[in-house]
């Protein structure tokens, strides 16, 4: 997974590296090789990384993940419920995680589309949580069993007001695993929604997962209060713009609203309180862009065209880009693990150096406005968009490679 980087204006970036003990199939004392899909690894890093509640509906190609809880999660002492819909799904890990539960659901398109507006009340109220979602073949019902990325833009956007978001795409079953820990620190870290974005072609597909981990990861926990009851101010702004977050139950009691609310948890309508809120909601991500947004870049020394891809689509365009290579072209890979907040340093920076920044994607363009936007016009931004809902394969990438390519 990408590295950490201490320039806190410069997301992570990492040069891709490989496991030679475990493509070898070298494996530790305790260590397991295991035949496992995206979806199966998704549970996997919940319970490593804590979760102990659950509430979700099924929905082709989430399913498996909420068949996997029922069934793991009970084991584990953990709590698993089946919602009548999604709205009551994303309303009881909201309820849990106030309790002081590590809370996570999963769903595809139109149960995401139902979570809208508990997920702005999450946000508002600065409750943690996770969505996994897999994205399938839309608009509506579409094509439950075929991939897609056409939800991009929903993650960002989907819930109505400013706002910020944590959206991580993973591209493997191994990284699905991490990403899930990680999206499950993240959330706890800053107190926010956090949405961990599949497409169908990662949820299902099978790879080898080498478990426990080589270095273990480190597990996070939300701020706690540490003063007595009488003396918590529940949305304090603290250094971190990060407030300490009390369990109900724990005897700190205190006012959760959608409302836009004063320090105490209580609606205002005051300019000064509103804009006070809106600004630490925002500024407790963006000031830690250091530490959330995650950018892993391959064969970009030399090149001067740049591929910018994510999920199962940059397996695809890597492989477009080895052929390339092969042939002489000087063309590398960017991808982004993190999606939202957009890696903004990451694409202004590719775009000083590289001619033309290709954007395949399995939707109409929704990537491509966001490099098109941060490039600035200082280099040349293709769209390469298919909509067809099937993967788009390293052949149609290459094309546009040799199209673009001096």
């Amino acid at each position: 997974m990408a590295t950490k980087n201490k320039n806190p204006k410069q997301p992570a970036v990492t040069r891709k590296k490989n496991n030679g003990a475990a493509r070898a199939g070298a494996l530790k004392k305790g260590q397991k090789a295991l035949l496992m899909s995206g979806n199966e690894a998704c549970v996997e890093g919940a319970l490593a990384a804590g979760v102990n509640f659950f509430a979700g509906y099924p929905i082709t190609p989430a399913t498996e993940i909420a068949e996997l809880m029922a069934r793991r999660l009970p084991a584990a002492g953990g709590k698993f419920i089946q919602m009548e819909d999604e709205i009551a799904s994303m309303a009881a890990i909201i309820g849990a995680s106030i309790g002081g539960a590590k809370a996570m659901t999963a769903t595809s398109g139109p149960g995401f589309s139902l979570m809208q507006e508990n997920l702005g009340f999450a946000v508002m109220a600065e409750i943690p949580c996770v969505i996994a979602h897999v994205q399938r073949g839309g608009p509506s019902t579409g094509l439950p069993t075929h991939p897609s990325q056409a939800d991009i833009m929903q993650t960002r956007w989907g819930t109505h007001g400013d706002h910020s978001i944590i959206v991580l795409c993973p591209n493997s079953v191994p990284e699905t695993y991490t990403l899930t820990i990680t999206a499950i620190n993240m959330s706890e870290r800053y107190r926010t929604p956090v949405i961990l974005l599949l497409d169908e072609v990662i949820a299902h597909m099978r790879e080898k997962i080498i478990l426990p981990l080589d270095e273990p990861m480190d597990i996070m926990e939300r701020p706690r209060p540490s003063m007595p009851p009488e003396w918590y101010i529940p949305y304090e702004e603290t250094p971190s713009l990060v407030p300490p977050m009390a369990a109900f139950g724990e005897g700190y009691r205190y006012h959760i609203t959608g409302l836009t609310h004063d320090t105490h948890g209580f609606p205002t309508q005051k300019p000064a309180e509103i804009e006070a809120l809106n600004r630490r909601l925002r500024l407790k991500i963006e000031q830690n862009r250091k530490n959330i947004v995650m950018v892993q870049a391959e064969f970009v020394d030399d090149a001067k065209t740049a591929v910018f891809a994510c999920g199962s689509v940059s397996r695809s365009a890597r492989r477009a880009v080895v052929m390339a290579r092969r042939g002489g072209a000087k063309v590398g890979l960017v991808r982004p693990l993190t999606i939202w907040p957009f890696p903004v340093v990451a694409v202004q920076r590719l775009a000083q150096r590289m001619d033309t920044i290709i954007v395949p994607e399995m939707n109409q363009g929704q990537l491509v406005r966001e490099v098109e936007r941060h490039a600035q016009g200082k280099c040349r931004v293709v769209s390469l968009p298919d909509y067809k809902c099937e993967l788009l394969t390293p052949e149609t990438i290459l094309r546009k490679i040799l199209e673009v390519e001096p």
